[in-house]
């Protein structure tokens, strides 16, 4: 289902699954995050679904996304905090163990400009910032960056509303790389919006 217009990136609260066919395949992203074989074929044939609450967080400033994500099949699901703050912030789960990361509300002039003359980052940054509609393009988008450094890799997120299919979807642009080798995965996340959170 298309996101309906009410829904920006100021305001994501709903119910959002992933959409497996208009997305890219994540298998690679997740064996380049060292997820084992067992686990990523029990995901693959899965549904996710996210419940995202958007609201102020504690210090009664910044915003902040809570993140319930539900899969199907008997897996378990994770849930996570992200305040829109840019400060670094841990986090540990059962699948990708404990990581530390940051989001904001950006632009995607400024993520561009941010990574210009930094190689493969700035690469990574052209992957991240094509393909959006044009309200992300001028009124934002929200930025996401985790590291996990006993696995040894990045992710690096931009999510906005894309043109899908001739319908507006919520899409995540995201770029995981090895800290230690020179590997990464480029894959782009389609949303169908699944209704109001109860």
């Amino acid at each position: 289902m298309a996101a309906p217009a009410s829904v920006n990136v100021k305001s994501l609260q709903g119910k959002w699954a992933m959409n497996k066919t208009l997305s890219d395949a994540f298998d690679p992203v997740l064996a380049l995050q060292g997820i084992g074989w067992l686990t990523r074929k029990a995901l693959g044939a899965a549904t996710v679904t996210q419940h995202l609450k958007h609201h102020t967080a504690e210090d009664g400033t910044s915003a902040q996304i809570d993140i319930d994500q539900l899969v199907s099949g008997g897996l378990k699901g994770s849930s996570e905090k992200r305040t829109l703050d840019w400060q670094w912030r841990g986090h540990s789960d059962w699948l990708f163990g404990t990581l530390k990361g940051r989001s904001r509300y950006s632009t995607l002039a400024a993520v561009l400009e941010e990574a210009k003359g930094k190689g493969v980052t700035e690469e990574d940054a052209k992957y991240l910032t094509e393909g959006w509609l044009k309200e992300t393009e001028e009124e934002g988008a929200i930025e996401s960056f985790v590291e996990n450094e006993g696995n040894k890799w990045t992710g690096w997120q931009i999510w906005g509303f894309a043109e899908i299919g001739g319908e507006r979807k919520f899409v995540r642009r995201v770029v995981v790389r090895k800290t230690d080798k020179n590997e990464a995965q480029r894959v782009r996340l389609v949303y169908d919006y699944a209704g109001e959170l109860a």
